[in-house]
């Protein structure tokens, strides 16, 4: 294993994170936090509790994975597709440097920005409503599993990409509505039971009600249902990194 490398590749994304905080870590932090103002301050004072738990603490965690699965898919996915579109990829891929130290370094980038996101966010929170956490350790695990999973994600996503605005029609299409849709601001138990059944396709839910469980030891899905969902998506774009670099899939081409 070519720790040097690992260590190049990972400093490199970071110190571009720093160059940009306003960005990377100010925007997000910000926007979120007026999801607090509204939702948590305004709306959540005037509505009762769900599952014991106030409406302003209860999305939380919903927030959390939103900007959380959105910033880990943009980090990696626009990481890996600047080096594409400058051309400076096939520098690296002849370097003496193995696809997994590649995969390591941006991943890993992209994965410690959003964890570090979600970190931030969680104590932006606490000036806004007041909130416990019952599992701080498996809402950490929930949160670095989260963080790995969708940097892979968007791993693929930049290599598949072509051109700036693919970079953007999944997050914007169908992860962000996936993520409203999918239990953030309200508990699934609220709805029909027709739409009930429905939700339990969208694998946000599992990633929501997992990460809210760690919060408030309660959720609409078991969190160890939770937990096999997340380590299924992990391995899926396990194997399809895998298959890219096998293939060279968008990389010598």
């Amino acid at each position: 294993m070519n720790l040097y490398a690992i260590r190049a590749i990972y400093r490199f994304e970071m110190a571009r994170t720093f160059r940009t905080l306003l960005q990377s870590i100010a925007s997000p932090v910000i926007s979120t936090s007026l999801y607090f103002v509204v939702f948590g301050a305004a709306i959540g004072s005037r509505m009762g509790q769900i599952d014991g738990v106030p409406y302003g603490a209860f999305i939380i965690p919903g927030l959390i994975m939103l900007s959380l699965l959105n910033e880990s898919i943009s980090n990696a996915s626009f990481a890996i597709y600047m080096p594409k579109w400058t051309g400076t990829i096939y520098e690296l891929l002849s370097a003496p440097v193995n696809y997994c130290e590649i995969l390591i370094g941006y991943v890993g980038a992209a994965a410690t920005k959003s964890v570090v996101l979600g970190l931030l966010i969680l104590l932006t929170a606490r000036f806004f409503v007041d909130y416990r956490v019952e599992h701080p350790l498996v809402m950490l695990f929930f949160l670095v599993l989260t963080a790995v999973s969708f940097s892979l994600f968007g791993f693929i996503i930049g290599i598949w990409a072509d051109n700036f605005e693919k970079l953007q029609i999944i997050p914007l299409m169908i992860v962000t509505p996936l993520t409203f849709l999918g239990g953030s601001f309200y508990s699934i138990s609220m709805l029909p039971p027709v739409w009930q059944t429905v939700s339990l396709f969208n694998p946000v839910v599992y990633l929501v009600n997992g990460f809210r469980w760690s919060f408030f030891g309660t959720a609409d899905v078991d969190v160890r249902v939770c937990l096999v969902m997340m380590l299924g998506f992990l391995a899926l774009c396990i194997a399809v990194v895998w298959w890219v670099f096998r293939t060279g899939y968008r990389l010598k081409t």
